[in-house]
């Protein structure tokens, strides 16, 4: 596999906002939620060079109470972009409390997925309405690993405006990272959705090493793995298309 030159890939990178920005959104900002992983941490950095810190703008969404909080307001203080904190935790207990109530007239109880998804449906939600309220375009801030077996929230983390990740794995995205000279132990943070109380890796079945090789050489070494990602990647695709619509052909 050719090397990956982490300086050349941030440079275009930039080069690429600066060029969406000016067709998409002249004189916009990029509004972004900042989780305090990797993903946003190198999002932020990217908008950041590319526009200026001063047209930049994270946002933390704690649901409640948000352990890492901290690591998001890092990155925020380290790069000087403005930022404004939402807590989304009133929002999703009353919408929860709602559905499960209308679900019980059903006989039908909350899935676990729909407790999952809520948050970063939430969060998409208010990223809109900060953006919207300030001249803003949202960035999706989803790697190509990520996006590849399906492990994002459908209008929640996998929406947004502009993704300057979308096509690169999470080990390209970390060496990104550290060409930015991003705080190490939030490039290399231990991925986790912060709501199940699981790794990526562990919800996944293996891990982004294998992941990222296996995009980008076609090679895995476990018959039982290639399958799994497989079967991940062709379930999960239409996540990433377009919503299908009736074509109507008049005579």
């Amino acid at each position: 596999m050719e090397k990956f030159n982490a300086k050349e890939v941030k440079d275009q990178v930039v080069q690429w906002i600066r060029d969406w920005f000016e067709v998409n959104g002249k004189g916009c900002n990029a509004v972004l939620g900042v989780s305090g992983g990797k993903d946003s941490s190198v999002v932020a950095a990217l908008c950041a060079e590319a526009l200026g810190r001063d047209r930049v703008i994270g946002v933390t969404m704690p649901n409640g109470v948000q352990p890492d909080i901290d690591d998001s307001m890092r990155l925020i203080n380290h790069l000087g972009i403005r930022h404004c904190n939402v807590n989304i935790g009133d929002t999703y207990q009353a919408l929860m409390a709602a559905v499960k109530e209308q679900l019980g007239t059903l006989g039908v109880e909350v899935s676990a997925q729909t407790t999952i998804n809520m948050p970063p449906r939430l969060r998409m939600t208010t990223l809109y309405a900060v953006s919207q309220s300030m001249n803003g375009r949202v960035a999706n801030t989803c790697n190509l690993s990520e996006d590849w077996v399906g492990y994002s929230t459908r209008y929640g983390d996998a929406a947004g405006d502009f993704a300057p990740l979308g096509g690169l794995t999470v080990a390209e995205v970390i060496a990104v990272g550290k060409e930015l000279g991003l705080p190490i132990d939030l490039v290399e943070k231990t991925p986790s959705d912060g709501l199940c109380g699981k790794t990526d890796e562990d919800n996944l079945g293996f891990t982004y090493a294998v992941l990222d090789r296996y995009i980008r050489t076609g090679e895995c070494d476990d018959p039982k793995t290639k399958a799994l990602i497989d079967d991940k990647h062709v379930k999960n695709l239409f996540k990433l298309k377009p919503i299908p619509h009736f074509e109507y052909c008049h005579s």
